[in-house]
């Protein structure tokens, strides 16, 4: 597990985004885990979790002129990145979409840079995969096109088939999905804490139940 990954998922934890319990998913699985991007509520845990997002970016092999955040978790996620990506010397337009479209003003459904070439979309997870599709429509509907997609986290389960939420978007619109960090790097880091060996044992045995492994 990388330092990135690593320390990506401490911060999560410390921040208590990343919890341990039992909670409810959107398929009515119990989960042992429950990632809420949405709390990274205050400056400075958004600049970190931007940072993440950038360097993740940087990292990857992805060509991008843009990014996209749909409304309305992503649309701090592409802000931030847009600001840690510049600080990084990739200075790059963002834009997100209205969930209603504006008819008076400047109007249209998307506000910021013009939606043009190829564009990254950012997001905090995928589930069952709507904002992700709603996003590549909108940016397919302005003449540009989508190149990706960075998330927090992947949480590597079976989405409506055999396969994960994360590989159905990437079998279904051949783009890559890349993700700060994944649930084998969470793994990773219950097994290096001798406090979480419970939160070890029912992470692994959701992951048995209704996980997906990567080749």
């Amino acid at each position: 597990m990388s330092d990135l990954h690593q320390d990506f998922i401490r911060f999560a934890v410390q921040q208590k985004v990343l919890c341990f319990g039992e909670f409810q998913t959107k398929a009515g699985r119990l989960s042992p885990y429950f990632f809420n991007a949405g709390l990274f509520n205050d400056g400075l845990s958004l600049k970190n979790l931007s940072d993440f997002y950038a360097k993740t970016i940087l990292s990857s092999s992805i060509n991008f002129d843009m990014i996209f955040g749909p409304a309305y978790k992503g649309i701090p996620l592409a802000a931030g990145a847009a600001i840690a990506l510049a600080e990084l010397g990739r200075n790059v337009p963002y834009c997100y979409n209205r969930k209603e479209a504006k008819d008076h003003g400047e109007g249209g459904a998307t506000v910021g840079g013009k939606l043009q070439g190829q564009v990254l979309i950012i997001d905090d997870v995928i589930s069952a995969g709507t904002s992700v599709r709603e996003s590549i429509e909108i940016i397919r509907a302005a003449g540009a096109t989508p190149c990706g997609v960075v998330i927090a986290l992947d949480r590597m389960e079976r989405g409506q088939g055999e396969l994960s939420a994360v590989q159905e978007v990437h079998q279904s619109y051949g783009i890559p999905v890349i993700a700060i960090a994944t649930l084998d790097d969470l793994l990773g880091y219950l097994q290096g804490e001798g406090g979480m060996v419970q939160n070890l044992n029912a992470t692994e045995l959701y992951r048995d139940q209704y996980g997906v492994k990567y080749a």
